[in-house]
């Protein structure tokens, strides 16, 4: 029987029926609401919306957060309301049906393993690359949690000191030079620095806060030299990071997922190449495959959904 995944994020709601060829039959959709409650009452929404049309036996849930490894709770999500909240108990207990809780990132993780872009490998990263940096990494298709159930944060490895302040407190992460935010704080960088007679980062824009990474990709692939500029500073960072990457876990693939790898054209190639020229033995040893996604963004909710069914078995 087909299973629901739910990637709960900190903007919308998705939800959608995966069978076990990992194919999204149906999906759903609502605005992420900002109480317990009503993200609860959502999540209900769309999980029903979807058992009207098809037969499920259990649900699971993808949380940009850190969730116990149990994966009965929630302990921190930056961007929802839960803290310390027992959400599968929760959940189960409103839809009748078990419910599996998982950081969305290793969710991700598991459903390019099962079905996508890291099939069969031993040691699988999924990097999802979005308004930050998240990370799954499967040894032998398990997920790796660490000691207390957040590794790998990769997002906040320094890559800069005294760098760019990040949220979470510090400065110079990886993020901060690696992600759909950093693309524009890197634009609005080049913009001050260069101050060009015409870009169309400027044209299109009211002023520096309104410069998106969406906007710089967009304006990168119509020929815009800042945005491409921004985009080769990304593929710079982005290899740096590869390579400490590899030094630490050796993985066999590294997917790029999340929203930035829509624009991966601009930025995979040298990406790979910077990875390949300053990774430890360079030239003396294998190199990860560094690839894009093939789920695109139904990888958090197939992998979910691929997860709750394993657990009910």
């Amino acid at each position: 029987m087909p299973a629901i995944g739910v990637d709960v994020g900190g903007t919308s709601v998705r939800a959608g029926v995966v069978d076990e060829q990992g194919c999204v039959l149906d999906s759903a959709r609502v605005a992420t609401p900002g109480s317990t409650g009503a993200l609860e009452d959502a999540v209900t929404t769309v999980v029903d919306e979807l058992r009207s049309r098809h037969p499920v036996d259990a649900v699971g849930l993808a949380v940009a957060g850190f969730v116990h490894p149990d994966r009965r709770s929630v302990r921190f999500a930056p961007h929802l309301p839960w803290r310390s909240a027992p959400v599968a108990d929760r959940m189960s207990g409103r839809l009748g049906v078990p419910v599996t809780l998982e950081h969305d990132a290793n969710a991700a993780a598991v459903g390019e393993h099962r079905f996508g872009a890291a099939r069969g490998a031993g040691i699988a990263l999924l990097l999802a690359v979005g308004t930050g940096i998240g990370a799954g990494l499967l040894l032998d298709g398990r997920i790796f949690r660490g000691a207390h159930g957040v590794a790998p944060e990769l997002g906040h490895l320094r890559v800069v000191p005294d760098g760019r302040p990040c949220p979470c407190g510090g400065h110079g992460c990886w993020e901060r030079y690696c992600s759909g935010t950093a693309l524009a704080a890197t634009a609005v960088e080049l913009l001050a620095r260069r101050r060009p007679r015409s870009s169309a980062l400027t044209r299109d824009s009211a002023d520096q806060a309104e410069i998106t990474g969406r906007r710089v990709a967009h304006a990168a692939k119509e020929g815009d030299g800042v945005a491409l500029a921004a985009f080769a500073d990304l593929a710079h960072w982005l290899g740096e990071g590869l390579a400490l990457i590899a030094d630490v876990y050796d993985p066999d693939v590294v997917v790029i997922a999340g929203g930035v790898a829509e624009s991966a054209p601009l930025f995979v190639d040298e990406a790979r190449e910077r990875y390949a020229a300053i990774v430890t033995g360079a030239g003396h040893r294998p190199l990860a495959r560094v690839r894009t996604s093939q789920l695109g963004d139904s990888t958090a909710i197939v992998g979910a959904a691929t997860l709750a069914r394993e657990r009910t078995r």
